[in-house]
């Protein structure tokens, strides 16, 4: 019987020929194209809305790829939203071929060389932070390491794996990103246990209010277990005082996770902002924000193996390795909630190396300086204001005079840059974050002229 799957050779060629070239064509007219498509969910739900057909299109179906593109946000140098890196091209070819291979990276027995290359950009990516010695996992998000680092934070200060949560507390700043909460929620330990502790002028947790909040704990009998530092907080970048935290969890014998999804690997460019990082128990990072790496691609650090497997092991028959080579019969799944995993390593170990090290570290030290350019063109404008301390490379800042909110929704239907918006202090604020290594000078310039030139359009 013939394989109803079956490509022939000529066809699968010229498949990848298409492809090949549609990829090369997005990347050579990707700066060209507006900061976001000029579309709407009626329109798009138009295009793209079809039923499965009864036959095939064939190679025909790469015709979509030019109007899926015309729809799509570019990742060019013109967008400073979010915290999302700008897809290196060589990650978005390790992504092509990890698919091509597909491995399941469920342990050493299904993927060999895939799980020698995971541990390797894991040693590469800890030892380029300070933390030399930790292991860890690849996952899709900050949001699934943060999960997974407050899973083990639970199981190693108040078990529950065999018998449910039980009520303890977890300390973190108010500026805390939202996976943080959503974690708290979906371990069973509750959002109104997570306590927010207040921040100073520059955002960052104050070690005082942390010791108030814990010493008040414990005198109420309640189960402290945990701190959360931020280093680079969503909205401004904010680092918290990572050797007071870390000094304060060793005294209380508390964990110590430290959400670095924004901001950890900027240690491999400015390290002296991130003393006390190698004091964490555990570690997020995004590859796919300050490594420029095609989503998704993040990671979770930890000091000690065995309390990743004493907190997220899972085992049963059919998953049995019957080897006790400490290589040979390694498995993921008993470090991470995921069993299916993709070879998310391959882009990172073909990307890192296309480059080096010292390529990344001027990439990041280059948005760095756009951040502060950004502030001194504002600084220029009486018109505009800077509204937080620009720690790493976000920048807040807001017209004085006119609706932000409205200026913001302007700036994107002009299409001409991307940036998100923020609350500080209770206002709201415009937003540009740099972790793209596509933008220039001229593009940072734009996001104030374009400011400038939404705020004309906006009544008073």
């Amino acid at each position: 019987m013939a394989n109803s799957l079956a490509i022939n050779d000529r066809d699968l060629l010229q498949l990848v020929d298409e492809a090949r070239n549609l990829a090369l064509d997005y990347w050579r007219e990707v700066e060209a194209l507006p900061a976001f498509p000029h579309t709407s969910g009626e329109e798009t739900t138009a295009l793209f809305s079809r039923h499965w057909p009864e036959v095939g299109l064939g190679h025909n179906v790469l015709q979509d790829f030019s109007s899926i593109a015309k729809h799509s946000r570019p990742s060019g140098g013109k967008f400073f939203g979010y915290v999302f890196g700008s897809g290196e091209p060589v990650g978005a070819m390790g992504d092509f071929l990890s698919a091509v291979l597909n491995q399941n990276v469920t342990s050493w027995r299904s993927g060999p060389a895939a799980t020698a290359i995971e541990h390797t950009v894991v040693g590469w990516l800890a030892e380029a932070i300070g933390c030399h010695g930790f292991s860890g996992t690849l996952c899709g998000g900050g949001t699934a390491a943060n999960l997974m680092g407050l899973a083990m934070a639970r199981e190693a200060k108040c078990a529950a794996n065999e018998t449910g949560a039980k009520p303890c507390v977890v300390y973190a700043s108010e500026e805390v990103h939202m996976s943080t909460p959503g974690a708290m929620a979906l371990l069973g330990i509750g959002r109104q246990n997570l306590r927010l502790i207040a921040t100073d002028k520059d955002f960052r947790m104050r070690s005082d209010a942390l010791e108030r909040a814990i010493a008040e704990d414990r005198s109420a009998n309640r189960i402290p277990i945990a701190i959360v530092a931020t280093a680079g907080t969503v909205q401004m970048g904010s680092i918290d005082p990572l050797s007071e935290i870390a000094a304060i969890a060793k005294r209380e014998n508390l964990w110590l996770h430290v959400d670095g999804s924004f901001g950890a690997l900027a240690a491999i460019a400015i390290p002296g902002q991130f003393i006390g990082l190698e004091q964490a128990d555990s570690i997020s990072l995004d590859a796919h924000k300050w490594l420029y790496q095609p989503v998704d691609c993040a990671c979770l650090l930890y000091r000690d193996p065995a309390a990743a497997r004493l907190a997220l092991s899972q085992s049963s028959e059919y998953v049995q390795s019957f080897s006790s080579d400490p290589v040979e019969g390694f498995n993921f799944f008993g470090e991470s909630i995921e069993l299916s995993r993709r070879f998310r390593a391959l882009k990172l170990w073909m990307s890192l190396q296309y480059h080096c090290r010292a390529a990344f570290r001027e990439a990041m030290l280059q948005d760095i300086r756009h951040a502060r350019l950004l502030t001194e063109i504002i600084a220029r404008h009486d018109e505009l204001e800077i509204m937080a301390p620009v720690a790493l490379s976000a920048v807040c800042f807001r017209h004085r005079s006119k609706d932000n909110e409205a200026i913001l929704r302007h700036m994107i239907a002009r299409g001409r840059v991307y940036i998100s918006n923020a609350k500080i202090d209770g206002q709201f604020a415009l937003r540009a974050c740099f972790v793209n290594h596509r933008a220039t000078e001229r593009d940072v310039e734009a996001i104030v002229t374009e400011t400038l030139a939404a705020a004309a359009e906006v009544n008073s």
